[in-house]
């Protein structure tokens, strides 16, 4: 489902990046937090496409989906 992330121990600390660069899901989730959009962040780095950028950000939700937060004083 994700062909277009990779995680290598030697690159970036085994942080996922986009295949063949070192652009990490991290960053790119930076990029978009800061109100970038996608066709921005592609003009801004011309080596991704739009299907890099929404895969990682797919990425990223589906690594959130199954996890389980507790807060203080739950119940």
């Amino acid at each position: 489902m994700f062909d277009r992330i990779t995680s290598q121990p030697d690159v970036l600390n085994g942080k996922p990046i986009i295949k063949g660069t070192r652009i990490s899901v991290e960053f790119i989730l930076e990029l978009v937090a800061s109100g970038g959009s996608i066709a921005e962040i592609v003009r801004n780095y011309p080596f991704l496409s739009e299907d890099d950028v929404r895969q990682a950000v797919l990425f990223a939700a589906g690594t959130l989906k199954n996890d389980l937060y507790l807060t203080a004083g739950a119940p």
